[in-house]
């Protein structure tokens, strides 16, 4: 039997199917249960129990070895999308109510007038003027009226609020009215929770830092009891080990910092699967220059890593770009398009066919899952092309209906368009690949990069359908099938660290820098990161500082990291220069004339827990054995292909195609006779195209 606490394990929850994933000793096992979108934590335990049953012993038992649990979670993201969120109001200076209703930018497609103007995230009847100001240096120029701000709490009961937020006019320079005002609505709304801008996301922007805090105060009583509920019923069930929250930087947080922080979690689902693919890819593969896709249930999922970098942003939304909502907070930077394995497909009245945006999810799922579902999926039209073996679906644990998906192809896609049965399932997996290929050529040509010079990591359990014809499309010199990608981004929460971002708003120019105020505050991070590691159990404590930076008048920064940790005489030209080469990288052009102006200081610090830094080695048990199935193959049409269970490829094997490579949560379809496929030394499936064999 393991020794106490000798296994970690992380859980994503997705659209359709909740992963576990479950590290002893550096190697990795995987677990798939659907996903129960009226009690995700069931999901979670259902998924748990199916581990303890692998390991023959009772789920108690099981989670009493556990010493760490990690998760990333969407119930705050779609708690934003839908709405269910708290009834929150927000406080701002006397004068500046419409913050949120005037955002940042205008429409992404200036001549689409059919697209209304978005609402605030709180509507102005729940908008209250507090009567203060405070300059832009500083300086008070209207004390905070106490009296006023007492009758504003009066109103606040009466209109019943569950959180406040709390956005004063460059309470990031100087926070004393935001603590102020707190003092009193702690006094005044006891169990109300609030959230004060200046905490949470001292930026400079005044919309996204007003959308943030009021994001993050509308989730506080909704997440507070989710992360409540999971960790009893967790520690009820046998868990004794250290409970950890995945965040939307690319880390791990502990529970009690995502309940205070909610929003730190928004993005974690997506944010875990780039720090997987990297590692795979440089293991695998030595590369550096990876685009990391997740294919899973109801999205696609792409990640542009550069030079091993994960990218990260502080323009991410919820929701649509331009009409949805900003988080205002560092996240990483990934796209997603409607591109999963329960993406609805549907032909228009005009005869255009469509993949998605809409999923049938986990309930009632595609057809052929025979739970009440009948729209046509990416998974029906693979199951008709028999690229799915309908007996041993998700590791045998559901039985696909062949039927059922070809009376929804033909329906829904065959009939309208005039095409038979295999016709109509190739023209639905081939639009979902160019809709995944688009995606891709996004982050890559927009930026100057050569999709074909990088590494395609594939990942989801939606993967292997179209991953070796995304490669091949956009020319990809090789693609990375992890053995763990169809649970990507719980693996990633295995590869991670404790971290946190503090930023402080002090502008500078390099042509009249204030070196002592830039220093006090970048010794102020400093401080925050030390009480960070002081507090966190763990090793390997890193703290990077960098600078949110631009030439004077532009509108958008570029982050650079810097040499030092204060400023001395010199340390100005030295981050000048940086600057100037950060720029060139990224737009292509410098201007080395110009002075730099800093908008804001910022420090990421992690701390290392035990195994995160590894790259996780995986060789799936499979009893099945090589066999052959009726599939479609371009040029063949239906025919004989090779069926080969990852656990049957030795080390050094080259497989050929046609073949049909199948895990137990996902296959791989390489559908063409120039690709081959080999193991990597992570147990990872290697394909190379024809020219690159």
């Amino acid at each position: 039997m393991a020794s106490e606490a000798s296994l970690r394990v992380s859980v994503d929850i997705g659209g359709t199917f909740t992963d576990l994933v479950v590290e002893r000793e550096a190697r990795l096992r995987l677990f798939k249960s659907p996903t129960v979108p009226d009690d995700p934590v069931l999901g979670i335990l259902n998924v748990l129990g199916m581990a303890a049953a692998a390991d023959g012993v009772p789920l108690e038992a099981f989670l009493g070895r556990v010493g760490s649990f990690a998760h990333a979670t969407t119930r705050g993201l779609n708690a934003v999308l839908t709405g269910a969120t708290a009834r929150t109001a927000l406080l701002t200076t006397a004068g500046h109510p419409d913050v949120l209703l005037l955002r940042e930018g205008g429409r992404r497609d200036p001549f689409d007038f059919t697209t209304p103007f978005p609402e605030p995230y709180v509507p102005r009847s729940l908008t209250f003027e507090v009567d203060e100001r405070v300059s832009a240096t500083g300086a008070v120029l209207r004390p905070l009226d106490l009296a006023a701000l007492e009758r504003t709490c009066g109103l606040l009961i009466e209109a019943e609020v569950e959180a406040v937020a709390v956005c004063l006019l460059w309470a990031t320079v100087n926070p004393a009215h935001e603590q102020a005002v707190g003092e009193v609505l702690t006094r005044r709304l006891p169990g109300v929770p609030h959230t004060l801008s200046h905490a949470l996301n001292p930026s400079l922007r005044e919309y996204r830092r007003a959308s943030s805090t009021a994001i993050d105060a509308s989730l506080k009583p909704l997440m507070s009891a989710y992360f409540d509920g999971l960790t009893a019923r967790l520690r009820a069930a046998g868990l004794t080990g250290r409970v950890l929250m995945v965040t939307s930087a690319g880390g791990v947080a502990d529970v009690a910092d995502a309940i205070a922080m909610p929003i730190l979690t928004i993005n974690s689902g997506p944010s875990m699967a780039p720090v997987a693919g990297r590692a795979y890819a440089f293991t695998d593969l030595g590369a550096d220059e990876v685009i990391v896709a997740d294919a899973g249930g109801t999205t696609y999922d792409v990640t542009l890593v550069r030079k091993g970098e994960i990218p990260s942003t502080r323009s991410a939304w919820v929701g649509a770009e331009g009409t949805g909502h900003m988080t205002g907070l560092a996240s990483i930077d990934v796209k997603s398009v409607g591109a999963g394995g329960g993406s609805i497909a549907w032909v228009d009245s005009g005869g255009l066919l469509h993949v998605g945006p809409r999923s049938a999810g986990s309930v009632p799922g595609p057809a052929c899952y025979g739970r009440g579902g009948t729209a046509a999926t990416v998974t029906d039209a693979a199951l008709v092309l028999g690229y799915l073996d309908p007996d041993s679906f998700s590791n045998g644990s559901m039985t696909l209906d062949p039927a059922a998906a070809l009376a929804a192809v033909t329906r829904d896609v065959g009939g309208p368009l005039g095409l038979d049965p295999v016709g109509a399932a190739r023209a639905i997996l081939e639009l979902t690949t160019e809709q995944m290929v688009r995606a891709i050529e996004e982050i890559t040509l927009q930026q100057g990069i050569d999709p074909g010079r990088a590494v395609l990591v594939g990942g989801g359990g939606a993967a292997g359908l179209n991953a070796v014809a995304v490669a091949a499309r956009l020319g990809s010199r090789s693609l990375v099938v992890p053995a763990v990608g169809a649970a990507l981004a719980a693996a990633g929460a295995l590869m991670s660290d404790l971290t946190a971002v503090y930023s402080a708003t002090v502008p500078a120019v390099t042509s009249a820098f204030d070196t002592g105020k830039v220093n006090r505050a970048l010794a102020g991070l400093l401080a925050r990161c030390r009480e960070f590691v002081a507090r966190m159990p763990g090793s390997g404590a890193s703290i990077t500082l960098y600078a949110e930076a631009r030439y004077p008048q532009q509108i958008w920064e570029l982050e650079v990291p810097l040499r030092v940790r204060a400023f001395e005489p010199g340390d100005v030209e030295e981050f000048e220069t940086d600057f100037h080469a950060m720029h060139r990288q990224i737009l292509g052009i410098a201007d080395e004339a110009s002075p730099v102006e800093v908008v804001s200081w910022d420090a990421r610090v992690r701390v290392a827990l035990p195994g995160s830094g590894a790259t996780l080695t995986t060789r799936l048990a499979d009893p099945r054995r090589p066999s052959m199935r009726r599939a479609f193959v371009a040029g063949h049409g239906m025919t004989d292909v090779p069926v080969r269970p990852l656990a049957t490829i030795a080390p050094g094997e080259r497989v050929p195609g046609p073949v049909l490579v199948e895990s137990p949560f996902t296959t791989v379809v390489i559908a063409d006779t120039t690709s081959t496929a080999e193991l990597g030394p992570s147990g990872s499936l290697i394909i190379n195209g024809g020219d690159a064999a």
